[in-house]
């Protein structure tokens, strides 16, 4: 197994460290090491994209788990802030339903032995997506920070929205092949 499928599985196993750091009897310090593993399990989500492009050790194993790993990271990290009140349920329910969408059409692709990457728009959705997670982690009680979470929320979610129709649009064929 190559260093970025390494890093992605390592992203995956992040996960419950930091759904356990944010039960309540972790307090503020549970906030602030929920957000260090998130930015490290959002890093190596950068780290084994570039290293796996640069060396040319692109697989078919990581262009399913890569986007996989963001997909639990990010869909566990909405969950997180809705259950602490940090994000409206119809963000996270229009997250989690696109998330669902390209899983179910990256399986019919696969079926039909096509592997399909992430394009530019997912990959701002979730750049996006992670810069809003860290900042409703942290979520300063300082004056305007809650306008930057809101401006943060609203360009995730229409990044969201806007990378779904992209992505079923560019692939629109696959479907066509189940005809």
């Amino acid at each position: 197994m190559n260093l970025p499928n390494k890093l992605t599985i390592f992203r995956v196993i992040l996960i419950p460290f930091f759904v356990l750091s944010l039960q309540p009897s972790f307090g503020q310090i549970g906030r602030y090491i929920a957000v260090a593993i998130f930015i490290i399990a959002s890093l190596t989500d950068l780290l084994d994209g570039k290293i796996a492009r640069k060396y040319n050790l692109v697989t078919n194993f990581g262009k399913l788990m890569d986007p996989l790993a963001d997909k639990l990271l990010v869909c566990t990290a909405m969950i997180c802030l809705l259950d602490l009140r940090l994000l409206p349920a119809i963000v996270v329910i229009i997250i989690i339903a696109r998330e669902f969408i390209i899983s179910a059409f990256r399986l019919i692709a696969a079926s039909n032995q096509v592997v399909i990457a992430a394009g530019m728009w997912g990959k701002f959705k979730t750049t996006f997506q992670m810069i809003m997670v860290v900042a409703l982690l942290l979520h300063f009680d300082v004056p305007g920070y809650q306008y930057l979470e809101y401006a943060l929320i609203g360009i995730a979610t229409a990044l969201t929205i806007i990378s779904l129709l992209d992505y079923l649009i560019k692939n629109k064929d696959v479907l066509k092949e189940q005809e």
